[in-house]
């Protein structure tokens, strides 16, 4: 095998892999300026020591972490779905992952897949009791993360209420609303053509709701 290896997903060429031990690497880079040959040596020299032969590797050069259109990611993933590997091999969950969620829910599929994941520098191994441990231990802190969010967006809905926000979708002025009703009363114009009627000073939708409330409810029975 040559020192100098290709990084963007081709497989390797070498001795028939025994069944359990095909490997995928994944690696990240955030800059273009960025060399990927730290995370390489280490993974290389990892999978040497325990065994394992490396059939892929993938590698997303000048992408953030917290995007979700990464390439050679989702190409890894295909991977994995076709069966096509037994293990992935990261260098650190933060090259591999973009959130407790992402990394989670990635574990979740690879088990259920059948896949074993280990990130090299987090010594974190999904064949291992502590590995597993570390499983349940992700997942908790994953639904931690979320039930965080979800305060610090209730807690400042509430804090801009206090001081009189209005929260979400802008109301549309009532004269408006007003000529849409008269609109809808009075003519059988589509959303689209009530909309060029006022200028385009409500949306589609908002335009349709009122519509529809005012041709389809009932008048009350007297």
């Amino acid at each position: 095998m040559s020192t100098k290896e290709h990084l963007s997903g081709r497989r390797r060429l070498g001795a028939k892999p025994c069944h359990g031990t095909r490997t995928a690497l994944y690696l990240r880079v955030s800059t273009a300026d960025q060399k990927p040959d730290l995370q390489y040596d280490g993974l290389r020299s990892y999978a040497a020591r325990a065994g394992l032969d490396v059939m892929l590797d993938y590698c997303d050069v000048a992408v953030s972490g917290r995007r979700e259109g990464r390439p050679r990611l989702n190409a890894l993933m295909t991977a994995a779905r076709n069966h096509e590997i037994d293990c992935v091999l990261v260098w650190k969950f933060d090259r591999f992952a973009r959130s407790t969620r992402h990394l989670l829910t990635a574990l979740e599929e690879f088990d259920h897949l059948g896949v074993r994941f280990v990130s090299v520098q987090d010594q974190v191994d999904t064949e291992s009791p502590m590995g597993r441990a570390m499983f349940t231990i992700i997942g908790a802190m994953a639904e931690l993360e979320s039930s965080l969010i979800s305060e610090r967006v209730t807690a400042g809905m509430r804090a801009a209420e206090a001081r009189g926000k209005h929260l979400g979708r802008p109301q549309t002025p009532q004269h408006i609303v007003s000529e849409i009703v008269a609109l809808a009363t009075s003519t059988d114009l589509s959303i689209r053509q009530i909309q060029a009627k006022i200028a385009g000073r409500a949306s589609r939708s908002m335009i349709g709701e009122i519509t529809k409330r005012t041709r389809f409810t009932e008048p009350p029975t007297l």
